[in-house]
């Protein structure tokens, strides 16, 4: 089949999701100081080392124990201003520019996990809505339709007008991006980016590995003009390209790790 449509997702695909955690850190730091006067500097300087340190899933809980503020500060109450944010972010470098010649070429879509007010504030904050033309907030569709779900690719494949097997995937988490999008018939690439946060995660089956894997955005451009479009395909393991590689069956072996298991948000 012949590529007739990309689909991007957002976190750590078209922004560092590591540069969304530190502004959301900000901000908490920045509430904590003017709602509790604890001084914003320390607490965003102790908030991203725990993050760097590995702690998700209870990083505001540690904190605030080990701040001994528990019984002062609310954890709902950090989790509140940090989604709630406007964040500072920016495109990766190289998006904007692949995004703007991509859609000389192809239709554009997105889909992209998580509690749809966050991700929405993310988009916005990007300012690349103007790329798209289709998104798809998996929230939007109900909780039991996140990701691994193959419902918001189904979804976003009818947006755009094109059958799922024309289109690809571009994302970076192997646990959950690739085994919905490959169940639609769509190909899938893993943009896998040394400083992402899933940069180390595997696939746990070989149903979760991807198709293709880049490590760096210039990479994309040739892939997905030139390989894919024609419907043509390295052969495993063959480097065709810097940061390209096709992946086979056997290129990973099941492995468990904790940042695999952090979900969009801390």
């Amino acid at each position: 089949m012949s590529l007739e449509a990309v689909v991007f997702d957002l976190d750590d695909t078209l922004f560092a999701e590591r540069q969304y955690v530190l502004s959301g850190f900000r901000a908490v730091a920045k509430w904590l100081d003017e709602e509790h006067g604890v001084p914003a500097g320390p607490a965003f300087s102790e908030l991203r080392d725990l993050f760097e340190a590995g702690v998700r899933l209870t990083t505001f809980d540690e904190w605030l124990d080990g701040r001994g503020l528990s019984h002062a500060v609310e954890t709902r109450e950090l989790v509140e201003v940090y989604r709630n944010h406007v964040p500072a972010i920016a495109p990766a470098s190289g998006i904007e520019g692949l995004l703007e010649r991509l859609g000389h070429r192809f239709r554009l879509g997105l889909v992209s996990d998580g509690y749809a007010q966050v991700q929405r504030g993310k988009f916005a904050a990007l300012h690349l809505a103007q790329h798209f033309q289709a998104v798809v907030f998996s929230d939007d569709l109900g909780r039991a339709y996140w990701k691994p779900s193959p419902r918001p690719f189904e979804v976003v494949a009818e947006r755009l007008g094109i059958a799922a097997a024309n289109c690809v995937y571009v994302a970076d988490n192997p646990t959950k991006d690739f085994i919905g999008a490959r169940s639609t018939g769509m190909r899938t690439v893993r943009l896998r980016r040394p400083d992402g946060v899933y940069a180390l995660a595997e696939p746990p089956t070989d149903a979760h590995a991807p198709d293709f894997e880049v490590t760096e955005t210039a990479a994309l451009g040739p892939l997905l003009e030139d390989k894919l479009r024609g419907g043509g395909s390295a052969g495993p393991q063959e480097r065709t390209d810097p940061g390209l590689r096709q992946v086979g069956e056997t290129n990973y072996t099941p492995r468990t790790i904790a940042s695999a298991e952090r979900p969009t948000n801390v």
